[in-house]
This record gives structure tokens, sequence and C-alpha cells, in this order.
């Protein structure tokens, strides 16, 4: 007789997967914080230089520039004054200058009545202007009388100062270094090369030029009948004129050229010092130059 023997099947296990999954980690970028820094820095300039701007420009065209953002096309459709006003410093540009000074008159400019600049003020702002321009012109020609190997062998001859009708530059005789031959108007060579180098100095500033020739109180002896120190000096006066052109300076410059004789000395204690032969170069003022323009300058 056949034994069933019955079995108990145990359960198959089922396989564990295990999936790992492997990050990739990209290299970290180093200057990237500098083009955020780079952009921070240009937003603040621009933030500054918008401040500054805002500042200097007064406030009605603050308003008028509100106003065109705002409604920029009814503004410049609007002929109201006030539009009218902002439509000309927006569009045309003639708005007045933030950098101007009280006193100071732009071209072109016909300020309103109650705008009107003083004329005291406006000319002494402009006495102003041109004293700062002639003490520059003063130390320019130091300068040169010092930079030149030649023309400093006579700075002691060179006289330059400020006087009430400009700024002065004197060449004076010394006792053994006469500017020109006894007795005449004939230039010694020194002389030429001093008008030469300060012509070119003087042609550089707009003033006019006022020429005058000195000399001492020793009475002129010879030459023609009636020639005296007047024309002595008058004849030396212009022939430095004629150096300063020969020089490069513009003659159209020249207004005044006159002899002085022994009226005026610089030495008034000893009326035969070398140094009262001398000639005087002026630059103008605008005072001296309106009344050397009238008969009364003459």
């Amino acid at each position: 007789m056949a034994i069933s023997r019955t079995t108990k099947s145990k359960p198959l296990k089922r396989p564990v997967i295990v999936k790992r999954i492997r990050r990739r980690v990209r290299a970290r970028q180093h200057g990237a914080w500098k083009i955020a820094y780079a952009d921070f820095v240009t937003a603040l300039l621009a933030f500054f230089l918008l401040m500054w701007l805002t500042s200097s420009v007064p406030a009605s065209e603050l308003k008028g520039v509100s106003d065109y953002f705002k409604t920029p096309l009814s503004l410049v459709l609007s002929e109201g004054q006030n539009n009218k006003t902002n439509r000309s410093v927006i569009i045309g540009g003639e708005g007045p200058n933030p950098m101007m000074k009280t006193g100071m008159v732009r071209d072109g400019d016909i300020p309103a009545p109650d705008q009107r600049v003083d004329p005291q003020v406006a000319r002494k702002a402009l006495h102003r202007e041109e004293l700062q321009r002639l003490e520059l012109l003063k130390r320019q020609l130091e300068q040169a009388i010092e930079a030149d190997l030649q023309l400093s062998q006579y700075k002691n001859q060179l006289l330059i100062d400020l006087t009430t009708e400009g700024l002065r530059v004197q060449i004076v005789d010394e006792q053994n270094r006469p500017m020109f031959e006894k007795g005449s108007a004939v230039l010694q060579p020194y002389t030429t090369e001093i008008l030469h180098a300060i012509g070119k100095i003087l042609n550089e500033v707009p003033n006019k030029i006022g020429l005058s020739g000195h000399t001492d109180a020793t009475p002129y002896q010879g030459g023609s009948k009636g020639y005296s120190n007047w024309e002595l000096s008058a004849d030396r006066a212009n022939a430095s004129r004629r150096e300063l052109v020969l020089g490069g300076m513009d003659q159209a410059k020249i207004l005044r050229v006159v002899g002085l004789s022994d009226s005026a000395l610089f030495n008034p204690d000893d009326p035969y010092d070398a140094k009262n032969r001398r000639i005087s170069i002026i630059v103008m003022n605008r005072e001296a130059e309106e009344a050397a323009s009238t008969d009364g300058g003459q």
C-alpha cells in the first residue's frame, strides 16, 4: 500500500533591487558675486548722479519735468502760461544756467525786470575777471623771463607791475646797458630780442596795448632844429611798436603811442638817473581803453 506524503512549499523570496542615484555636483562659480557687486556700484553711482542733477536744477524746471512725464502729450499741446515756460526749458533748452552766479550775464540774455543785474555789480564782476587775467599774464611774463637764458640776463631792466591802467611792463636803461643808441631811436640788438619775446606773449590776450617813451632830464643836443626829448621819446616808442609787431603781436592791438620826454620820471629824486630812460608797455584794462578811445584820452 502506497503511503502519500504532503509537503509544505516555502514561499519564494523576491529579490530586493536598490537603486542609488548619484548626483553630479557642479563646480561652484566663484566670480558671480563680482558681477552682482559691479551692478550694485553702477546703480549707486547713477543714483548719486541723479541726486546731484536734481539738486542743481531749479525747482521750477523740476516741476516742468515732473509734469511732462505725467501728461507729456497734453503738456506739449497745451498753450497755458506755465506749460509754455516749461516747454521752452525741456524742448528748447533755454532755461537759466544753474552754474551762473549773481552778476554774471550770458550773451544774448535779457533778464526779466525783476531779475535785471545791477550795472555796478556786473561792472565789478568784469573788473575782477579782468584783474585775474592780467595777474595771470604777469606771471606768464615773469616765468618766460626766468626760463629764457637771454631774457634772464636783462631781468633787472624788465619791471612788471599792475597799475590803475592795467599791466605795465617797463624796459629801463642801465648805466652801462642802454636800450637805444645814444641820442637816437635805433634799438640795441638785445632790446629787439626782449620786444620780440614780449610781443608773442602779449598777443595771447585780447586787451589793447599802449606805448610810451621816456627820457631823462638831460636836454637833447644835436640833430635838426626844434628836435627835442619830446620827439626822441616819441620816435623810440614808435620804434618799439614796430619790433613788437615783428615779434608776432597784431598791430591792431596798438591803441596809443606817445612820447612823454621827462614829464613822468621813474626816479623823481634824480632826474638824470639812467632808469628814467625807458619804454612803458601798458596792457590796458577796459577803463583805460575807453579813456584812450575818447578825445580826452588822446
